[in-house]
């Protein structure tokens, strides 16, 4: 029997409102080691009707891949996701390869110094696997909407950090300069007389690391010391110094 173009109506009415709520969902991919975690998370996203999960993850490379085809809302990633790429790593490069997809980190280990390297990695929140399924669900609303999703501890400590900064003008950068946007904050930090360890630690860095940083530094801006170093980056600072280049640069 044919269906009359009432009831046909109707039911592309209903089947148009059907594709209309799914088009609305926020897609988010699951990066997790721990099938039965992803399968706990799934089940929550969907069960909310505000989500759908295009896809899984149980590596970092395979998080990256996903999120670069799928270009999701957003990415929940563990820190955790072994095989030499971790959730920190692979939060950088999904920034790279789906700029518009924001990321959600979570993990057993919730240590300040994790959640800042998440969050210098691009991340917009941080929940530890401590949390109630509840709270990623809103986790991941925040990011997508643009809100950050950080414990209040770890928004007490970026605020110190924010106090830190130099005063009266000593941060601002000249437009133009041979060092990196990571070398001026070192050098800002050198600025406040901090040693090799307290730089390492403030910007979540290996100490080895901050070393070759400030060989760098000392290189570029034709200096012998960390005391040059921090008056050659007052002059460059100041528009009333002259060249905001160094010799070597100009040639």
């Amino acid at each position: 029997m044919e269906p009359s173009n009432k009831a046909a109506g109707s039911r592309g009415r209903r089947s148009g409102m059907n594709g209309a709520k799914a088009s609305a969902r926020k897609r988010v991919v699951i990066a997790d080691s721990d099938p039965l975690a992803r399968r706990v998370i799934r089940a929550a996203l969907q069960d909310d009707h505000d989500f759908v999960v295009p896809a899984e993850a149980k590596t970092g490379v395979e998080a990256i891949e996903l999120c670069g085809y799928y270009k999701p809302d957003a990415a929940l990633l563990e820190t955790d996701l072994g095989n030499g790429l971790d959730g920190i790593v692979a939060a950088r490069k999904i920034r790279e390869a789906a700029p518009g997809t924001k990321i959600l980190m979570f993990s057993r280990e919730d240590r300040e110094d994790v959640q800042l390297a998440a969050l210098a990695a691009g991340a917009s929140g941080f929940i530890p696997k401590s949390a109630d399924i509840a709270e990623v669900v809103q986790g991941l609303k925040h990011v997508i909407e643009g809100r950050a999703a950080i414990p209040p501890r770890t928004t007490m400590v970026l605020i110190q950090r924010l106090r830190m900064l130099p005063e009266g003008g000593a941060g601002i950068r000249p437009v133009r300069s041979v060092l990196t946007p990571r070398e001026w904050e070192i050098l800002d930090l050198l600025s406040q007389q901090l040693d090799t360890r307290e730089i390492a630690e403030t910007l979540v860095l290996t100490e080895e690391t901050v070393y070759s940083h400030v060989k760098n530094i000392l290189r570029k801006l034709g200096v012998h010391s960390r005391r040059e170093a921090v008056e050659r980056a007052r002059e460059l600072r100041d528009p009333l110094a002259g060249p905001t280049l160094p010799a070597e640069a100009s040639r």
